[in-house]
């Protein structure tokens, strides 16, 4: 049985007419909760990228959720995203939708199409969440802590085997940015493997867990201590 949500080999990746990593290796096993840190521009971003489909490898192979993306086709990535949570830094709510409806318009997208069943795991999400309060609420009306946990709340409506997180916490003050990553790691000991791309040391430090650093076209597995 293969154990591994997340298997890269021997890729490398670029993004224009720039090398972002050379020749790296990396397995991420089903329930495994990472960190990705490094300069700004050493490939956190990228990696998760190449991870969604949004970039491709131009040589090696990577495969998550049991899906090879190495030659994916453009018409097979909307099901590959089906089986992922992505979760960005700057939120990318509706704007003009409640909270609900921004939920209701996923799911809709997605094939869902019993009304009970909707919003059945509308509220679902939002408990899982803690935002059952602020449904009705436009974006606008919450605070960032909040909307982060709506993002959150959008990325867990298809039951995704992996969560892909791009600087959760960066536009977040520390008492927010705790209670997103408190949230993350509630969903990650309900089995969802969480690969989290960040800035943040004191979260990492106050939340110690395996550590990947992107650093000179390379990853490195590194002790949070040194940090």
């Amino acid at each position: 049985m293969n154990n591994a949500s997340i298997t890269i080999e021997a890729i490398d990746l670029h993004q224009m007419d720039r090398q972002i990593f050379s020749n790296i290796t990396l397995r991420i096993n089903k329930g495994d909760f990472i960190y990705l840190i490094g300069e700004t521009g050493s490939g956190k971003s990228s990696l998760l990228k190449a991870l969604y489909g949004e970039l491709s490898v131009s040589k090696g192979n990577i495969s998550i959720a049991d899906v090879n993306l190495t030659n994916i086709k453009q018409k097979e990535i909307p099901s590959l995203r089906k089986k992922l949570g992505i979760v960005f830094q700057d939120f990318q709510l509706l704007t003009d939708r409640t909270v609900a409806d921004n939920l209701k318009f996923v799911l809709k997208s997605t094939g869902w199409k019993n009304k009970i069943e909707i919003s059945d795991r509308i509220n679902e999400v939002l408990n899982d969440v803690h935002l059952n309060d602020v449904k009705e609420k436009m974006p606008y009306e919450l605070s960032g802590g909040e909307q982060q946990r709506a993002a959150i709340a959008r990325a867990l409506l298809n039951h995704p085997e992996i969560i892909l997180a791009d600087e959760p916490t960066g536009n977040l003050d520390p008492e927010k940015s705790e209670k997103i990553i408190t949230l993350l790691k509630e969903i990650n000991l309900k089995g969802t493997t969480v690969v989290i791309a960040t800035h943040d040391y004191a979260i990492i430090k106050k939340h110690q867990a395996r550590t990947i650093k992107c650093a000179d076209q390379k990853i490195i597995e590194v002790d949070v201590e040194s940090l």
